[in-house]
C-alpha cells in the first residue's frame, strides 16, 4: 500500500498577508494556498514544513492524516482565552501536549492507531472540530477530557501497563459529557474516542448548565450592585489578573444565583475506566448476542413449520438438474437441517435426506454438493 499524508491548515481569527501566503508556498509548490487555508496531501515524499511552527506563527487550527494511523489536531487560541495550568491536568504523554508562545496557547491532541481502518471522510474533519476553539475560550473544558480519554484508550492497549493505569488518575470531569456540542464531537470521532469509555466517564460528568439568553443592563445593575463590597473587589481583582477565561460565566452564574462549577475533581484511575468500559462492552456484545440468537430461533421455528414446502421445492431444483438449482436446493436443505435441530426433528430430516440421495444417486453433482455442506444423513 503506499503512503498518504494529509496536511490542513485553517487562519481563523485573521487571514493570511500575501507576503506570508508567499512565505508559506516555499515550503510547498503543490499546496493550495489561500489567506485562510493551507492544504496539501502526498502519495510519496514528506512535507518540508513543521506543523508546529506554522500554528504557532500563522495558523489556528491544523488537521494531519495518514494511511497508517495517525491522526493529528493542533489548535491556538490567544493567551488571554485559555490559561495553561487549565489545560496540564489533562496532558498525557505525547497524545495531549500544550505550550505557549509570546501570544498563543497551543494544543496538540493525537491518536495513532496502526491496526485501525481507513476512516472515509477524515479529511472534511477539521471545520467542524475547530470550533472546539471557542469552546475552550468559553471554560469548556470537555474537549480535553475526550482527548485524554482518547489517550487513554490507545494506552490501555499495551499489556505491560497495568501499574501505570492504577497510578493515573482522571484529571478534572467536564459537565455534560453525555450531551457534547457538534464541535466536540467531530473531535472524538476524529481522535476515535471509543463509545463505551465515554459513556463509562460521562457516569461522573454533572449536567451541563441549561442554556439560557445572556442578561442585560437592566437586569445585572440591581444584581451587581447587591454583591458585598469584598466580594465585588475579589472579583475585579481576579479580572485584572487576566488568566481566568470562564470568570465572565462563573460571575453570571453566581448573579443568577447558579451553581458555578463547571467540572468536578476526577477520582477514577485510568484502569477503572479500562476496567468498567470493557464491562460495558461485553454485556452491550452480549446483549446483541442475546438479541441475534432470539431472532434466529424465531426464524428456524417459522422455517420448521414450513417443512413440507421446503421439501417440495427441494425436489423442484433437483428435477431440474442443473447445477445452479443444485446450489440452491442444498441452501434450503442447510437452513432445513438446522430448523429441524432446532425443534427436535433433526432425526426424521436426516432419514428424509438419506431417501433423497438415495433417489437421486446418479446425479453426481447434488451429491457432491450435499457432501461439501455435510448433508449425509
Amino acid at each position: 500500500m503506499s503512503e498518504y499524508q494529509y496536511y490542513e491548515f485553517l487562519a481563523i481569527d485573521r487571514p493570511l498577508t500575501s507576503d506570508e501566503q508567499e512565505q508559506l508556498r516555499s515550503l510547498s509548490t503543490r499546496a493550495r494556498i489561500t489567506a485562510t487555508s493551507f492544504t496539501n496531501e502526498y502519495h510519496w515524499g514528506n512535507f518540508r514544513g513543521d506543523p508546529r511552527r506554522m500554528v504557532e506563527r500563522y495558523y489556528d487550527a491544523h488537521l494531519y492524516l495518514t494511511n497508517w494511523g495517525t491522526h493529528q489536531v493542533i489548535l491556538r487560541v490567544p493567551k488571554g482565552q485559555l490559561a495553561l495550568r487549565a489545560l496540564e491536568p489533562y496532558c498525557f504523554d505525547e497524545c495531549v501536549e500544550a505550550w505557549t508562545t509570546e501570544t498563543h496557547l497551543v494544543l496538540n491532541l493525537c491518536s495513532e492507531d496502526e491496526a485501525g481502518d481507513w476512516e472515509e471522510g477524515a479529511e472534511d474533519s477539521l471545520g467542524a472540530i475547530a470550533g472546539v476553539r471557542a469552546e475552550l475560550a468559553s471554560g469548556d473544558h470537555r474537549a480535553l477530557y475526550l482527548a485524554w480519554l482518547s489517550a487513554i484508550g490507545v494506552w490501555g492497549l499495551q499489556d505491560d501497563e497495568e501499574e501505570a493505569y492504577q497510578e493515573a488518575v482522571e484529571p478534572p470531569v467536564p459537565a455534560g459529557l453525555d450531551r457534547l456540542t457538534a464541535p466536540q464531537r467531530a473531535l472524538a470521532d476524529f481522535l476515535r474516542v471509543d463509545a463505551d469509555l465515554l459513556a463509562v466517564a460521562a457516569q461522573a460528568s454533572p449536567p451541563a448548565p441549561a442554556s439560557r439568553n445572556r442578561p442585560g443592563k437592566k437586569e445585572l445593575a440591581p444584581l451587581i450592585a447587591a454583591l458585598p463590597e469584598t466580594e465585588k473587589n475579589g472579583i475585579l481583582l481576579r479580572l485584572a489578573l487576566g488568566d481566568e477565561p470562564q470568570l465572565g460565566a462563573e460571575v453570571l452564574c453566581r448573579l443568577r444565583g447558579e451553581p458555578s462549577a463547571v467540572t468536578v475533581p476526577g477520582q477514577r484511575s485510568a484502569a477503572e475506566l479500562l476496567d468498567a468500559a470493557h464491562a460495558r462492552a461485553t454485556e452491550r456484545r452480549q446483549r446483541a448476542d442475546g438479541v441475534r440468537a432470539e431472532a434466529r430461533a424465531k426464524k428456524l421455528t417459522a422455517l420448521a413449520a414450513d417443512e413440507e414446502a421446503v421439501w417440495h421445492e427441494v425436489e423442484n431444483h433437483v428435477a431440474r438438474k442443473q447445477a445452479a438449482r443444485y446450489d440452491t436446493a442444498v441452501a434450503l436443505l442447510v437452513q432445513l437441517r438446522d430448523a429441524c435441530d432446532h425443534v427436535g426433528r433433526g432425526l426424521q430430516f436426516r432419514q428424509r435426506l438419506a431417501a433423497l440421495r438415495e433417489e437421486h444417486r446418479h446425479l453426481p453433482g447434488l451429491l457432491r454438493r450435499l457432501d461439501d455442506r455435510a448433508l449425509r444423513g
